[in-house]
């Protein structure tokens, strides 16, 4: 039986450190959300069966910012935490998905995930026993910060790397990570898969794929989406 994909997008986020009263999930980028254009980075640019967003349980903005239909598919299980609504939208998918099928899970504010990464990752990851994720070498220096806000230390970066989405894992292997000890504190899917004792694969993304964290983050995300002049 062929492998099948599914995407995940959790989308219950406030954006505490963005500010305003609006999501930053739902912030506009060229007339449009910045979750839309997430959503279309793995609707239109993959082989993905389906995508779900998962979003909190009051929240009515969803359905008219990514539609729904055959291969989008909105889910109100959204939770306090990145890893209570991965592991939320986990569980509902119980016998729906099988073991042996992948799941990519994305940032709902990465808006601009170029293709060439994307299908960098399905196939580095396709065969592999574990899964993997997108991310980049770490290239500028590290400073390590005191109580009182001065430099207690330069961190060697050698052999890091900063992590991006989507995160790849098959449902099975997710699923048990979330379940296991430790899942519920990890701060993304590899973390969740390494508590459970594996190694995820680093796999080549982008410098364009970053997560739209404060206000200014919306002009460089507005520049790489700029729609092409007539």
């Amino acid at each position: 039986m062929a492998a099948r994909y599914f995407g995940l997008i959790p989308a219950a986020g406030k954006g505490s450190r963005f500010g305003g009263e609006l999501p930053k999930q739902y912030q506009a980028l060229h007339g449009r959300a910045i979750l839309a254009y997430a959503v279309d980075a793995l609707v239109v640019q993959t082989p993905l069966t389906r995508v779900y967003v998962l979003h909190a349980g009051d929240d009515r903005r969803c359905v008219q910012v990514t539609g729904s239909g055959y291969r989008i598919a909105t889910m109100p299980c959204g939770g306090a935490t990145r890893a209570e609504s991965v592991r939320n939208g986990l569980a509902s998918l119980r016998g729906e998905l099988s073991d042996d099928d992948w799941v990519l899970v994305h940032d709902a504010v990465r808006p601009c995930l170029p293709k060439d990464a994307l299908r960098r990752l399905l196939h580095e990851v396709g065969d592999d026993a574990v899964g993997g994720l997108l991310a980049i070498p770490v290239a500028d220096t590290l400073k390590r910060e005191d109580q009182n806000g001065r430099v207690a230390a330069t961190e060697a970066r050698a052999g890091l790397w900063q992590a991006q989405t989507p995160q790849m894992f098959r449902y099975g292997v997710l699923w048990e990570a979330y379940q296991s000890f430790g899942g519920l504190d990890a701060t993304d899917e590899a973390e969740a898969v390494e508590k459970f004792g594996m190694q995820p694969k680093l796999v080549l993304g982008s410098s364009a794929n970053f997560k739209i964290t404060y206000p200014a983050d919306l002009v460089i995300a507005a520049a790489i989406l700029r729609p092409p002049e007539n």
